[in-house]
């Protein structure tokens, strides 16, 4: 289980380098651009997942603390969260790459985003949020100025 853990982080990488490093590169928007990219992690999710359904589903069909500490204190439901860590960082950090090709916030300022969405998930998600929401400020004002100026 430890080498499947330590490998899994392998089925984002090229994903997250593309992200944050190559963001305009035309294959990086082919690519990234499908929400496909996150299967492979999703496929391993599922692969880890169904053999110990058992335990899982009531962890978190009716969670409790002490019931998560004694699925992830174990190397499968450690590997497990890890994997569902990785899917779902990658799919909100694809998101928000494939939302920004309308909202127009610059590289330099989204490969910061990218980066805490792939590593502290809901930061990056924050962020980018607050990003996007002050960048659709100002093009409100700037729209307002331009018909004012009219």
């Amino acid at each position: 289980m430890e080498t499947l853990f330590s490998i899994s982080s392998l089925l984002v990488m090229t994903f997250r380098f593309l992200l944050i490093f190559l963001p305009h590169w035309r294959w990086t928007k082919r690519i990234v651009g499908s929400p496909l990219i996150t299967a492979p992690a999703s496929l391993l999710y599922l692969i880890l997942v169904i053999p110990v359904v058992g335990q899982v589903f009531p962890a978190v069909g009716n969670p409790t603390l002490a019931g998560f500490v004694t699925l992830l204190g174990e190397p499968t439901g450690a590997t497990i969260a890890w994997v569902h860590f990785l899917a779902f960082d990658l799919f909100v950090a694809r998101w928000a790459y494939v939302d920004n090709w309308e909202t127009g916030i610059s590289a330099w300022l989204m490969a910061p985003i990218l980066f805490f969405t792939l590593m502290l998930g809901p930061v990056g998600f924050l962020l980018y949020l607050g990003a996007k929401t002050i960048k659709q400020r100002g093009k409100v004002q700037t729209a307002v100025s331009s018909l004012q100026s009219s």
